[in-house]
């Protein structure tokens, strides 16, 4: 038993040594992940903006700091490398001190009559194939450091708390605009006490169209945002709520509540696949005939018409092969699909071709008759049949009336016409 405490002496100096290399192994191979995502991401960007990188002759700087994060993943695997390779070899240089006192002390104890030479022999044996599975774990330790270092950015993703749903079970399950819109006071903050929103009050009757004007950072996106509850309230410091007849949207179920949405971006988002399918979003209840309808309403057949190919023409990533207006006749024929209560369009125009722009600006007619209608734009000329303007700046409400009151009063909303017009002339 005595052999047998010399070489369980060994045991604690290598609980040890796992210890303090699990730590440096686990830090080393989490650096590594991180920087592997970096690299895909900088790989991705560059591909997809390959046009500008080389309009602007960047390849040579792009390259160059590429070069940088993937010597930065070098240094990360290296390091785990090193951690790798130094955790083996101690635990091969302990094994062998452990047989070595072995011999040491069973040599005195053979020199003293009390151990006989096969005992020692046989006990040797023995070390040895008690250091094998240690000799096989610490091998293997790497390997199991670099998955464990994985698996934490996946469960930490699949521990992210879901967006909340609706807060009382008798919410309603199909939200339907029958009276009004309320903002209440509404403010909001990302971060405690920088409002983007500060005590806005705002009705939105049904049926009503609405323009929601200001300059870049006035609020008018987050507050759509937060009535789709793309934003949650809760998720910044907030005062106020919204309401959709007299109901507290936090108490509508997410889903049904943006069911009750269109929204049309400044730049529609396509995918991989038909302009049928991009029109339906896989939808299989909306039928070919409604397509169809839409597309003609929306002047998107003349597209069609134009390239040949109909609604079954392929769609790139991202609509690479549409121009901008096509795009947005696409997003319109989108929305008229999906038959909205609500219609948002959020610099819908924006970004229109000239070639397009009369057939988008007689799509945005077609789509927002005789719905309820919040329309955002910086180019005010899109907006003067609206029923109603709202002015926002820095986040507050600072005017509102119709196009041509506002005017009259010569306020903010009148400086933002002339400076418009004045830049186009």
């Amino acid at each position: 038993f005595k052999l047998a405490l010399v070489t369980f002496a060994a045991v604690p100096v290598l609980a040890v040594l796992v210890a303090i290399f699990r730590a440096k192994a686990r830090d080393a191979f989490r650096r590594t992940r991180l920087i592997i995502a970096r690299i895909n991401a900088y790989l991705q960007e560059n591909l997809s903006g390959m046009p500008v990188v080389q309009a602007f002759v960047r390849e040579d700087h792009n390259a160059a700091r590429f070069r940088e994060i993937n010597a930065e993943y070098r240094d990360a695997y290296f390091d785990a490398i090193r951690y790798d390779a130094l955790l083996y070899s101690l635990v091969e240089m302990i094994g062998s001190v452990a047989v070595a006192a072995i011999v040491w002390y069973g040599g005195g104890r053979i020199v003293q009559g009390a151990l006989t030479f096969g005992v020692l022999v046989a006990f040797i044996e023995y070390i040895q194939k008690f250091f094998i599975p240690i000799r096989d774990l610490s091998a293997k330790y790497t390997v199991m450091q670099s998955a464990m270092a994985s698996a934490e950015r996946v469960f930490s993703l699949l521990d992210t708390e879901p967006a909340p749903g609706a807060r009382s079970e008798e919410a309603p399950v199909s939200p339907m605009l029958r009276e009004a819109i309320r903002f209440e006071h509404l403010s909001f903050a990302y971060r405690d006490e920088e409002w983007v929103l500060e005590d806005v009050s705002l009705t939105i009757r049904r049926g009503e169209r609405v323009a929601l004007v200001g300059a870049t950072g006035s609020g008018k996106s987050t507050l759509i945002r937060l009535l789709t509850r793309l934003y949650e309230l809760d998720d910044g410091a907030h005062r106020g709520r919204i309401t959709i007849d007299g109901v507290d949207i936090r108490e509508m179920d997410p889903k049904a509540l943006r069911r009750l949405f269109a929204v049309v971006l400044q730049d529609a988002h396509l995918f991989r696949g038909t302009l049928a399918w991009n029109v339906t979003l896989g939808d299989a209840s909306i039928s070919r005939e409604v397509v169809e309808a839409v597309a003609r309403r929306v002047h998107l057949d003349q597209v069609v018409a134009r390239r040949g190919e109909g609604l079954e023409m392929p769609v790139e990533e991202r609509g690479s092969n549409l121009s901008a207006g096509e795009r947005q006749l696409v997003a319109f024929a989108r929305a008229l699909c999906r038959d909205p209560e609500v219609l948002v369009l959020d610099e819908a125009t924006a970004s229109v071709d000239s070639e397009t722009e009369a057939l988008v600006q007689d799509a945005v007619e077609e789509v927002l008759q005789g719905r309820t209608a919040i329309v955002i734009a910086h180019r005010l000329s899109t907006i003067e049949n609206a029923d109603r303007v709202v002015v926002l700046h820095h986040g507050r409400v600072v005017e509102e009336g119709t196009h041509q009151q506002l005017l009259a009063r010569g306020g903010h909303y009148a400086r933002l016409y002339e400076l418009q017009y004045a830049a186009a002339a």
